[in-house]
């Protein structure tokens, strides 16, 4: 049996996860907070997961935004790195966002 979430979660490693995580959700058209991983941060390892409750603009859009932001942190964005993204869908489906697609993106935002 599926889980099934009103939520889309974004699980973000990496030492730059905070500010990566602060920069994703004041992307415009994403609504949603985040908590830190006290698990995975006591393995040294410091990760968010972020909560999606609403998307305002066109999930195309904001796939688009999504890719983009990635990019820019995956390359090192001021200094800080984040290692990877998981997003976890409404169904339970997951799609890592290392060779991820927009439309990859999109089809798991609109699940």
């Amino acid at each position: 049996m599926s889980e099934v979430s009103s939520e889309i979660k974004f699980a973000i490693e990496g030492d730059g996860a905070i500010e990566a995580t602060e920069e994703f959700l004041a992307l415009e058209g994403i609504e949603g907070s985040y908590v830190v991983d006290e698990e995975i941060q006591r393995e040294g390892v410091l990760a968010t997961i972020a909560s999606i409750v609403g998307i305002v603009s066109g999930t195309l859009a904001v796939a688009e935004q999504i890719r983009k932001w990635y990019q820019e942190y995956k390359q090192g964005k001021s200094g800080k790195r984040i290692a990877k993204v998981l997003i976890v869908g409404r169904k339970g489906e997951r799609l890592l966002l290392e060779n991820a697609t927009i439309e990859q993106i999109r089809k798991v935002l609109e699940s």
